[in-house]
């Protein structure tokens, strides 16, 4: 996937608050590609495999109940540049320094309640959304 495939979560704060389509729509306009999509819920298990390299984190325990707690929206996304790109159109982490017109800026309530997840490097990106996804499952 490297250079032009990046990774994505909708989380389970955005997927209740119904806001999948806005979040869907405002990656579509940036430009980016959906390869692979599926609704899902993390087990704690696998939450916790997903988020491992956190693990010596204060926040991992907290992290983990978070990302299993209800549905998420896993995807594949396809754009030159994707990785770069894509982290530029979520903004900050923290929603309250997050660019206007960001994903965040527009959907995230908080610094835990961040409404998505994108992967923060090529490796990462490839090791993500093989977790999520088999081979066949990428279009």
């Amino acid at each position: 996937m490297a250079g032009n495939k990046t990774f994505t979560m909708i989380k389970p704060d955005a997927v209740k608050a119904g806001n999948i389509g806005g979040i869907l729509k405002m990656i579509a306009d940036g430009g980016f590609r959906i390869v692979a999509m599926k609704l899902t819920k993390l087990s704690k298990e696998k939450a916790g495999e997903f988020y491992e390299i956190h693990k010596e984190r204060p926040f991992y325990g907290e992290l983990v109940d978070f990302m299993s707690g209800g549905p998420i929206v896993a995807a594949i996304l396809e754009k030159e540049n994707a990785v770069e790109d894509f982290r530029k159109l979520i903004g900050a982490t923290d929603p309250s320094k997050a660019e206007p017109g960001t994903i965040r800026a527009v959907y995230a309530k908080s610094i835990g309640e961040n409404a998505v997840h994108g992967a923060d490097s090529d490796e990462n990106a490839l090791r993500e959304g093989s977790f999520h996804f088999a081979q066949v499952e990428m279009f």
